[in-house]
């Protein structure tokens, strides 16, 4: 029963879509024509005007001086040295000792 119901229901869908469906065709929109319409011609120029007024003068921003920055922090130790060559004894160094007269 349940397959019979889905059956038929299917054939039902394929008879409506097989339906010829009849189509509308609107007129096209009427085509736009521009008309041309008369410009006015400009005139001479005017004399030019008066000078405006002068402005007003402006504010001499200074500003406060900063703060002292901080001190920055101590700098890391240095890496040590080479060891120095280890000493002579002996050998032929000649010292001189002058005359006291």
């Amino acid at each position: 029963m349940k397959y019979t119901t889905l059956f038929a229901s299917l054939l039902a869908i394929a008879g409506l879509v097989a339906c010829e469906k009849t189509t509308i065709n609107h007129p096209a929109d009427p085509a736009v024509v521009a008309v041309p319409v008369p410009v006015a011609v400009p005139g001479p120029a005017g004399a030019p005007g008066p000078q405006g007024p002068q402005g007003a003068s402006g504010d001499t921003g200074t500003g406060a001086t900063g703060a002292t920055g901080a001190a920055g922090p101590e700098g890391a130790q240095g890496a040590q040295g080479t060891q120095g060559e280890k000493g002579k004894t002996g050998g032929d160094t000649v010292i001189v000792v002058p005359d006291q007269k």
